[in-house]
């Protein structure tokens, strides 16, 4: 999706409103009061009645948009320009781009998209063979004059990052190589075994084959993975394991250099843009329409 596409595809709110409706169909509605999956539509209320009880869902309600008073339409432009890219887009330039007056509300609008890219990810799990690394990142702290230095410093976020790879042999030399899928990437208070042992039993299915570095971190994880490879991150085998976690820790500290106030608050925020589009990395502009689905799905359902 370009910005030519979006102005032929979407010329008025109403275009926007009726994409909207078809996408929510496609996807199904769940209503609120009784769980009931079919629905109706009432073009005059833009909303969807229930069947069974005759609860209204209006077209944003259980959306990403939900109790949004900007239009479907600066939705729609502001998921074009954010997927028109693979680097980072920042609010302020999101702003300049839309046209709008006041930063607050693209600001919060930018973050509850990052919010659904995070939550569509996490309902899937890594699988087969997965790396596992920490990574410590820049963020801004409240307390610029008392700062610890090294390893437990205030400036700095500590991350978790997750690679979904597959080892590769090259039939005419036997030289080894790997490919990656998927990745994750969780912000994390501490180094602590039990909080590794936390994130393997949520995001990573317990029969893979789980790499990591032999840091204290991953010393007990035996309940937790069907089997768990370590080496010595320094050397030849361990560089080979790590590669990709290695790759993606480079390139998210790159990408992160596009912001210049990232809070502790909202780290995993931008963690989860970034793994969302290196996820999707080979959609080209698809990639829109992908985050309309995440947009609309109903995450409180799930939770609820």
């Amino acid at each position: 999706m370009n910005i030519i596409n979006f102005i032929n595809r979407f010329p008025d709110e109403s275009s926007c409103v009726e994409f909207i409706r078809q996408k929510r169909g496609q996807a199904g509605i769940v209503c609120k009061r009784c769980d009931c999956t079919k629905h109706y539509w009432l073009a005059n209320k833009k909303s969807f009645q229930c069947s069974s009880c005759s609860f209204r869902t209006s077209i944003k309600s259980g959306t990403v948009m939900e109790n949004s008073n900007l239009p479907i339409r600066t939705w729609l432009l502001a998921m074009t320009f954010i997927t028109a890219t693979k680097k980072g887009f920042s609010a302020s330039e999101l702003q300049r781009q839309l046209g709008m007056k006041r930063y607050e509300p693209v600001f919060r609008m930018y973050h509850k998209l990052r919010k659904v890219m995070g939550k569509r990810d996490d309902i899937y799990r890594l699988e087969d063979m997965v790396e596992y690394d920490e990574a410590f990142v820049g963020q801004v702290t409240k307390s610029p004059n008392k700062l610890k230095r090294g390893r437990g410093s205030q400036k700095r976020s500590i991350v978790a990052v997750m690679a979904e790879s597959t080892v590769l042999e090259d039939l005419e030399t036997g030289k080894s190589d790997k490919s990656c899928r998927y990745f994750k990437m969780k912000k994390i208070k501490n180094l602590e075994a039990k909080t590794a042992q936390n994130l393997v039993r949520e995001f990573i299915d317990p029969n893979s084959v789980l790499q990591t570095d032999m840091s204290t971190t991953f010393s007990d994880l035996s309940d937790c993975i069907d089997v768990h490879v370590k080496e010595i991150s320094g050397t030849e085998k361990g560089h080979f394991n790590l590669k990709w976690v290695h790759i993606a820790i480079s390139n998210l500290k790159k990408h992160l250099q596009t912001y210049h106030m990232i809070s502790e608050r909202m780290m995993q925020n931008y963690l989860d843009e970034f793994c969302y589009k290196l996820n999707r990395r080979y959609f080209g502009q698809k990639l829109f329409d992908r985050l309309i689905i995440a947009a609309i799905y109903p995450y409180w359902h799930d939770c609820g």
